[in-house]
């Protein structure tokens, strides 16, 4: 890899404010985090990026998504606009 060209990677704490979740990781992020800090489990401070969604609030995740009756609407669409002819 050339030097100089790519931006700093470390630790970084992503929160998910609608969940009440953190967790660290690494990312490119902790130069754009805005100088917040958090201090972590181990003791140590780490650059804090909050996010609005994550595995946890996420309704996919949480087995709370809506599941659309593609069915239904699919006959809603035939008895609308008829069926194609010779199918």
């Amino acid at each position: 890899m050339r030097k100089d060209i790519h931006p700093a990677y470390g630790p970084v704490v992503f929160r998910d404010r609608a969940a009440n979740h953190a967790f660290l990781t690494r990312s490119t992020l902790s130069a754009t985090a805005g100088g917040r800090t958090v201090e972590w489990e181990d003791g140590n401070t780490y650059p804090v990026v909050d996010v609005e969604t994550s595995d946890v609030s996420h309704p996919f995740y949480t087995g709370t998504a809506r599941v659309l009756d593609t069915a239904g609407r699919v006959e809603r669409f035939e008895r609308r606009y008829g069926k194609r002819g010779g199918e």
